[in-house]
């Protein structure tokens, strides 16, 4: 075939491709660290259909009519970049929701709150000398910075906001009585280590003004970020990330990560139905 011939078939299939890409159903990519933080998602997964990608078990089918694919990833920032960009090559997601338990760090949020990430960043990134710890950004294969802090999809975290106002999230049980939990935007910090130290705690907050600590979401977000693809970071409030956050964790972390999955689904239906209105209608 001559160059020019070829430059001919590209440029006639081309219209075809953009066709085919305008056809492609909406898809949602939902992750979370243990099998506790997707099992109620798993549950009422519509035509469950499983495979394994590199040993990873990936869940297709739809939820409320949406589109999803839906992985544990294991705990860490290893684990959650891994299969973050399996999901990303394999099945192209319109956007992915990583759902799932967090300890406290603002004082303001008390157990079984969530905290939509605004922004996410990773805490254990940077720089050590004798003055101490230094964060840092990250950078891509190319070697370009990413922003230290990586911003939630706009889109997502207003969904997020009006799903929050309609669903029904369990109450808290507590010392004082049971509370019904708050959901708001924040910045959620992720790291590999489980913080079961005050000390700890007020550094984050100090150095990242952050409001929720866990182990993968901004590894997600990294992810998302260089390949283009809105994200959302959902974190429910397992622990205080205090001395009794290994106590406190074993007792909440069941109600915490069902309450992160139920926002979760509430989105997925506002996404289904927004993608079913005509253009005109949004």
């Amino acid at each position: 075939m001559t160059l020019a011939v070829a430059l001919v078939a590209v440029a006639l299939a081309a219209p075809a491709l953009r066709a085919e890409e305008a056809r492609r159903e909406p898809l949602t990519a939902i992750l979370g660290a243990r099998p506790a933080e997707v099992q109620l998602l798993e549950a009422q997964l519509q035509g469950k259909q499983s495979q394994q990608l590199l040993g990873i078990t990936v869940y297709t089918g739809t939820l409320k009519g949406r589109k999803v694919v839906l992985a544990v990833s294991g705990s860490g920032k290893v684990n959650a970049a891994m299969t973050t960009t399996l999901l990303l090559d394999h099945f192209q997601p319109t956007e992915v929701l990583f759902t799932g338990v967090a300890g406290g760090i603002n004082p303001e949020l008390g157990l079984g709150d969530i905290v939509l990430g605004e922004k996410t960043a990773q805490h254990d990134f940077g720089v050590v000398t004798v003055q101490g710890y230094k964060p840092g950004a990250t950078k891509d294969p190319s070697g370009k910075s990413n922003p230290q802090f990586f911003p939630g999809a706009a889109q997502l975290l207003s969904v997020a906001e009006a799903a929050a106002k309609e669903v029904a999230l369990d109450k808290i049980p507590t010392t004082q009585g049971e509370r019904l939990p708050r959901v708001r935007r924040g910045v959620i910090v992720a790291g590999d280590v489980f913080v079961v130290s005050q000390t700890k705690n007020a550094e984050l907050r100090k150095n990242f003004g952050a409001d929720a600590v866990e182990m993968e979401g901004a590894a997600v977000a990294q992810v998302c970020w260089q390949q283009n693809v809105s994200c959302l970071v959902i974190r429910c409030i397992s622990d205080k990330a205090d001395v009794m956050a290994n106590k406190d964790f074993q007792e909440f972390v069941h109600a915490a990560a069902g309450n992160s999955a139920k926002l979760t689904l509430a989105i997925i239906e506002r996404l289904a139905k927004s993608s079913a209105e005509p253009a005109s209608a949004r």
